[in-house]
């Protein structure tokens, strides 16, 4: 019953070692699957893509509508928006 003198031998400690490795780096990876998710970039851990960001015109409408500044600095602010938008230069 105990031929190879009681314990395990080098070969066994090898093959220990390399499974706990082996084992660890696997539930690593599949850590970072769910956390990252397996899709593009873009999308979070559910799987959606995320929202796009508001445009500024969207934000100063959205303080307009809740009262933060008036009608004139409204307009004021929105035709100075729509004065520098991007891809304009040079106009």
């Amino acid at each position: 019953m105990y031929w190879n003198g009681h314990g395990m031998g080098g070969w066994g400690w090898f093959a220990m070692s390399f499974g706990s490795v082996l084992l660890i780096l696997l539930i690593i990876a599949i850590v970072f699957l769910v956390l990252h998710g397996a899709g593009g970039s873009g999308h979070g851990a559910v799987g959606r893509p995320d929202p796009p960001a508001p445009s500024a015109e969207q934000l100063l409408a959205e303080r307009f509508a809740l009262g933060e500044i008036d009608d004139e600095e409204y307009e004021r602010r929105l035709a100075g928006l729509r004065r520098h938008r991007p891809g304009r230069a040079g106009r």
